[in-house]
């Protein structure tokens, strides 16, 4: 049948009676209830010649005419990146930030103030400057995590889609080590520990900032450690993330009570330090240490920023102190997660022992164990 040709059907006995829509269901499945109505509103369904709706019943022998038949709607085209090609400025910034080449990956330190990747207002973005570490044959390197805009420091990228998977699975199975360093206001009471506290987007937000929610945020965990305190005015603190939630080491110091420099966001007016301290974030991603997908360690660290620098100076930091603390692994018998998992096992222990004690007591008198002979 030609597609442009109007269609003709008879109704055959074991139809008679049943309604028009139901016909359709039976033999037109494909043909949605909206297009038959569609079809009825605009005269183009017809029986035996006459205008038909879906609830009217047919008879032996009459002729159904229909339109021809639709064409299928194309599905749309999937969205082409726009490229706009980098100015030589540009290729060079890129190349600039790359701190360790490897078969398998770049490793840049991100400055502060440039976004991880696009978004609404947001056109300059280290995503679009990955053209410019491009191989010969145009392969471009690819994302497998990301700092906030404003956050500098290492910042990982893969070199093929077989190393993006190997270094995406090391980031979601937490196998990674990211050390953070960060300036944060006032002094806490304890050199360090853990912070065990789920975080869960804020509403009225849209997204944008993350808020402490006990009951349906989801687990996120930092170990942070002070490497040094000036007074009782701030603190320089290295932070090791063990989740991977938005913003966790900003809403997580902040949730402890001292926010870190600069994060006007999470610490407000509070966030901020007088005495020729920038007003920019003090955040920066200092180490990463991942596996090599062909063996071996990738372990690089990444210089800071100008500001950040120039802070420590200021509160009378020494800067090599940060290196001095070993890459450990953090204690499992400090983690609240794990003690609390201890815990638990070891109480469900405890009931089963407790329940084959009563159950060795609670033996009927008069029916003394198999095998024994009152």
């Amino acid at each position: 049948m030609n597609e442009n040709e109007v269609r003709t059907f008879t109704v055959a006995e074991d139809d008679d009676g049943i309604r028009l829509d139901r016909w359709f269901k039976r033999h037109l499945a494909d043909v949605s209830f909206n297009t038959v109505s569609r079809w009825a509103r605009t005269g183009q369904l017809r029986v035996d010649g006459k205008r038909a709706t879906p609830g009217d019943r047919i008879e032996t022998g009459q002729t159904i005419r229909l339109p021809p038949p639709e064409a299928a709607p194309a599905k749309p085209a999937r969205p082409q990146r726009r490229i706009v090609p980098l100015t030589p400025d540009e290729q060079a910034f890129v190349q600039e930030m790359v701190i360790e080449r490897t078969r398998d990956a770049f490793v840049i330190n991100k400055p502060p103030g440039l976004a991880t990747q696009g978004g609404t207002k947001t056109n300059q973005h280290l995503d679009r400057l990955l053209d410019g570490l491009a191989d010969d044959q145009g392969n471009r390197p690819k994302l497998v995590h990301r700092l906030d805009k404003d956050t500098s420091g290492v910042l990982l990228v893969a070199r093929s889609a077989r190393a993006a998977s190997f270094f995406s699975k090391s980031f979601s199975g937490r196998t990674a080590r990211k050390v953070y360093w960060a300036l944060i206001t006032g002094v806490p009471s304890e050199e360090g520990g853990f912070i065990d506290l789920p975080l869960a987007k804020q509403p009225g937000t849209g997204g944008e900032k993350m808020h402490v929610d006990e009951e349906s945020g989801q687990a996120a965990r930092t170990r942070w450690r002070m490497i040094d305190r000036a007074g009782n005015r701030a603190a320089w603190v290295e932070l090791q993330p063990l989740t991977g939630r938005t913003h966790q080491l900003r809403a997580h110091m902040a949730a402890l009570g001292h926010p870190i420099v600069g994060d006007a966001k999470y610490g407000g007016a509070e966030a901020f330090l007088t005495g020729g301290i920038s007003r920019k974030l003090h955040l920066h991603a200092r180490r990463l240490k991942i596996d090599a997908p062909e063996g071996g360690v990738i372990d690089v660290t990444a210089e800071l920023p100008a500001h950040f620098t120039k802070s420590l100076a200021t509160l009378g930091f020494e800067r090599m102190a940060g290196d001095m603390l070993p890459l450990d692994t953090p204690d499992p018998a400090k983690d609240p997660v794990v003690k609390q998992r201890r815990v638990a096992a070891a109480a469900k222990t405890a009931r089963k022992e407790r329940k084959g004690e009563r159950r060795a007591r609670g033996a009927p008198a008069g029916k003394p164990p198999k095998g024994r002979r009152k």
